[in-house]
């Protein structure tokens, strides 16, 4: 699959939410295209997460589309979503926490099927060994890729926060995603955690052409890593840009970063 006409893999059109007599989102118009780091920015309140729930398809809209390399997904479950490239990772932690991590990162291979069915499983069959022998050899790349190679074997519940975001980054990634939406995935982590997961997203983006869009607090580790930045505020787009663009906006000055 390629990307839509305009060339964003992932592209969100006039999107309306309400809760009740709150405008939680108004008209955000928002793509990302592949090979792209994203930064979503703003305030508390602004309607970040909300727009998450949209492009993940965990919040249906009230008004506007989603579209995936063009084609309208806005009707289509998170689990549609999934299968199709597109993951995401949450402010609070998601882990499976009475399985090792490195199992955590398995599950998010195992919707593929092993191949062959219950046979190629009672019998272990070649084909089957081979399979399972590839997850798990992609399993420990990520794994080392994320920083936490030597912890495949920790139960997830025990990890502290930051090992837990990078343990939920693999599980993300495990099986190459086209799209990866990750939020607020720097809380909570060190200065070392912080580079490691900033190198496994610009890995992403430039070797397997994975369009990224994230949601963090951590301005300057925003205005670092990604390409182009947007900003909402109160529901709406308030700016969009550069990295440079934003910070000079007097608008995104006043609304969310304060005086330079």
């Amino acid at each position: 699959m390629s990307g839509g006409t305009d060339g964003f893999v992932l592209r969100a059109s006039g999107i309306g939410v309400g809760f009740g007599g709150v405008r939680a989102l108004a008209g955000v118009d928002l793509g990302v295209r592949a090979g792209e780091v994203c930064g979503l920015i703003g305030p508390n309140g602004a309607g970040k997460t909300t727009l998450f729930d949209v492009l993940s398809g965990i919040r249906r809209p009230d008004r506007g589309r989603v579209l995936l390399d063009g084609a309208d997904i806005t009707r289509r479950s998170p689990v549609w979503r999934a299968r199709h490239g597109m993951r995401r990772t949450f402010q609070r932690q998601q882990l499976f926490g009475q399985l090792s991590v490195a199992d955590n990162v398995l599950v998010a291979q195992e919707w593929r099927g092993g191949g062959g069915g219950p046979a190629a499983d009672l019998l272990a069959l070649p084909a089957r060994r081979a399979r399972e022998r590839a997850r798990r050899e992609r399993a420990g790349r990520v794994l080392a890729d994320c920083g936490i190679g030597a912890l495949g074997s920790s139960y997830a519940g025990g990890l502290p926060v930051g090992q837990a975001r990078m343990a939920e980054l693999a599980r993300a990634v495990a099986d190459p995603p086209r799209v990866l939406l990750l939020d607020e995935p720097a809380s909570g982590t060190s200065a070392p955690e912080r580079e490691q997961l900033a190198g496994v997203v610009r890995r992403l983006a430039a070797e397997e052409g994975c369009a990224v869009l994230l949601v963090e607090h951590d301005v300057a580790f925003v205005m670092d890593l990604c390409t182009r930045v947007v900003v909402l505020d109160l529901g709406s787009v308030l700016a969009e840009g550069t990295p440079a663009e934003v910070r000079a906006d007097r608008r995104v000055r006043d609304a969310y970063l304060g005086p330079a």
